[in-house]
């Protein structure tokens, strides 16, 4: 999608739209930033480039549930590069304002490279069909005319998230190891009270931008992705000690690159 901020100028927009409106929820421990720190910082910021970084030409609201257990349930704003036609990654933070938590990283990738993965590596990953028609999936302050442009783009794509810091249970600090993330697919799985806290904050109005959605075309789920929908439930696991997140009946894939299999559903 290496065109797609060209081809939708209000994109670069972003940058000052749909934000500063969902701080974190819960304080960190530390000191409060000296003086000498908060100079460095600004003379970083003036002497220093940061490529990476300018490079996020797009911000975008949804929500993801652990693997495994699909009760947690938390709102995930990605800042998302576009790294050519068939591949994005994002930086997931907890908030929109300055001092959001860092939670994880999202690849995206299109339908025809996810069809060339191996049908391991499938497993992990999600789709984003139901989320961009059901109009959770949101690209906050964007114009209806470049939102629908750049959904028709990420409809029929799919991503694999990892969480580092587990802000709904982890409130201070990231603890524990890493967790697969998934993609709601359909209607009664999304709590509707995060979903209303979120149309609130955002002054946006999810079941209307459903509606203007109505027209994206979405093909079918390609196979192998969505692998919970199957019983297949896939977090990490230490090979010695303790820290995982496991949330129930779990297939692991420990760090010795060998799985156990734990029996469908």
């Amino acid at each position: 999608m290496k065109s797609l901020p060209l081809t939708i100028p209000a994109l670069v927009l972003l940058v000052g739209c749909g934000a500063n409106n969902s701080p974190p929820q819960a304080p960190i421990p530390g000191e409060s930033t000296s003086a000498k720190m908060r100079t460095l910082e600004t003379g970083a910021q003036v002497i220093q480039s940061r490529p990476p970084v300018e490079a996020i030409s797009a911000y975008l609201d949804g929500f993801h549930f652990y693997s495994g257990d699909k009760n947690g349930q938390m709102e995930a704003h990605h800042y998302v590069t576009v790294l050519n036609e068939d591949v994005m990654q994002a930086v997931i933070y907890d908030g929109n304002t300055k001092d959001a938590r860092l939670m994880g990283v999202e690849y995206i990738i299109s339908e025809r490279l996810f069809n060339t993965l191996p049908p391991e590596e499938k497993k992990l990953w999600h789709s984003h069909q139901y989320e961009v028609k059901s109009g959770s999936l949101v690209a906050p302050g964007l114009p209806a005319v470049a939102d629908k442009a750049l959904m028709s783009k990420i409809v029929n794509t799919y991503g694999k998230t990892w969480h580092t810091w587990h802000t709904d249970r982890d409130k201070t600090l990231p603890l524990g190891i890493p967790a697969l993330m998934m993609g709601f697919t359909g209607e009664g799985q999304l709590d509707p009270a995060l979903l209303a806290d979120r149309d609130r904050r955002l002054g946006i109005d999810t079941q209307e931008i459903k509606r203007q959605r109505a027209d994206i075309v979405a093909r079918p789920v390609a196979s192998g992705a969505n692998a919970w929908e199957r019983g297949e439930l896939i977090q990490l696991k230490r090979v010695q000690g303790s820290g995982e997140h496991g949330h129930g009946d779990t297939t692991h894939f420990g760090t010795s690159e060998q799985s156990q299999q734990a029996p469908s559903r």
